[in-house]
């Protein structure tokens, strides 16, 4: 069957469109009414390319009990998400050709949204075997590794550009070991320590620093840099430089965004996160969104349990599927942030630099991935209505204006508020 959205406004253009669906595809766009064997009337509602997050922890497999591929895919379609891209950190982790091809086979099984998959480094031999699988790029964990582990790390991936089909696409999480063991051994000599000290023990110098040595490994082994959840202003200075002169991007997410590190004297460990929040004048904001721009959600639930161990042993990491498109919205509506910049940040800039040829604009033979947003309505988070696991956010009471209110992937409607 075919598919005709009727009424719909793009963000670019004036006017009402109506925009049909075929085999999975986009088959025409008209101000002229189209015919097809279902109509959905859009109600003059904004729809934009279906948005993508690269950044997403579904915890599949192992780790199931905080999130999988069914719950996390509903909570990206929930979200307005058609495409997330998962991260390696998994039991095992995603870093062996045996574990890529598992986590293919479930994901393939459980989601309801697109997916690509990440993968961590190995040996030579065991890369070049993950790469037959295709995934979308490679992960390092800097803040896990030593500078020597770094150089050969780099160096590897360097080699496997040359001898397979590796894009070369290298994303980092820019902390480093050093600084944040240094940093963390001082603050356990306090006799008792506080939510908010979590924040020094990883300071915006350990990110500032890690970013300019991933920064010189990606331009000496020609590779091209992502830089996940950037979160300190000196940072993004280093990236944007960088990028004048090498393919460097980077992501933002809604709670290095919109918090500070003060909100760990409200939220204590739920807040926990890497890196974490940073003092204000240290921290990334709004008004730093520029057509460049990514934004990452780094969706990463955990248990209750898992986050009320205290300062040092509470799990980091916050869900973020659901609240960031209404956050944004709400942003928009204040004035702080165009909605011109909503289909680049949330779609667009992400397919480009993942390589996802047939995603990111609404035009004629791209994938039929698309999200309307009704930017009039209001509301207020409640976490018992999300489809995520995790019982736990930030944003959790805070009202909004602006809803994802239908989330189409392929086709195939998989949310629908309208």
């Amino acid at each position: 069957m075919d598919l005709v959205l009727k009424n719909c406004r793009l963000v670019d253009q004036a006017g009402e469109y109506h925009i049909k669906v075929e085999d999975g595809k986009i088959s025409d766009i008209s101000k002229s009414p189209l015919a097809g064997d279902e109509t959905i009337d859009i109600k003059n509602n904004f729809i934009l390319p279906g948005f993508i997050d690269p950044h997403i922890h579904f915890r599949d497999p192992g780790l199931t009990q905080k999130e999988d591929f069914k719950t996390g895919s509903e909570s990206a379609a929930n979200g307005g998400f058609t495409t997330v891209i998962d991260m390696p950190n998994t039991l095992p982790k995603t870093n062996t050709y045996k574990a890529l091809k598992e986590k293919i086979k479930i994901a393939e099984s459980k989601s309801i949204v697109n997916f690509e998959l990440q993968i961590g480094h190995n040996s030579l031999e065991e890369m070049e075997k993950m790469m037959s699988l295709n995934p979308i790029a490679v992960k390092i964990f800097m803040d896990l590794e030593s500078d020597e582990s770094l150089e050969r790390i780099f160096n590897d991936l360097s080699i496997l550009k040359e001898t397979t089909d590796y894009n070369g696409l290298v994303a980092t999480h820019c902390e480093k070991k050093s600084i944040v063991e240094r940093e963390t051994e001082k603050l356990k000599e306090k006799n008792e320590n506080i939510a908010i000290d979590y924040s020094y023990a990883r300071p915006a110098e350990s990110e500032d620093e890690s970013v300019k040595q991933a920064i010189h490994l990606s331009r000496e082994n020609n590779l091209r840099l992502h830089i996940c959840h950037l979160s300190s202003r000196k940072s993004l200075s280093l990236a944007k430089s960088a990028s004048k002169s090498m393919p460097v991007s980077w992501e933002f997410t809604p709670h290095h965004l919109l918090l500070d590190n003060s909100a760990y004297n409200i939220y204590e460990t739920f807040i926990k996160t890497n890196p974490p929040l940073r003092e204000k004048q240290d921290s990334v904001r709004i008004t730093d969104i520029d057509e460049t721009s990514i934004i990452g959600t780094d969706h990463a639930p955990h248990t209750l349990e898992d986050k009320t161990k205290g300062v040092w042993n509470s799990s980091p990491g916050i869900p973020n599927l659901e609240t960031v498109v209404p956050l944004l919205l709400s942003e928009v509506n204040k004035g702080n942030l165009d909605l011109k910049l909503i289909p680049k940040i949330l779609s667009q800039n992400a397919a480009k630099i993942y390589g996802l040829e047939n995603k990111g604009k609404i035009a004629i033979g791209k994938d039929a991935d698309l999200t309307v947003i009704d930017l009039k309505q209001k509301g207020t988070f409640n976490i018992d209505e999300f489809k995520t696991k995790a019982q736990y956010s930030p944003f959790d009471g805070w009202d909004y204006q602006g809803l994802p209110i239908m989330t189409i992937v392929n086709g195939k409607i998989v949310m629908n508020k309208i």
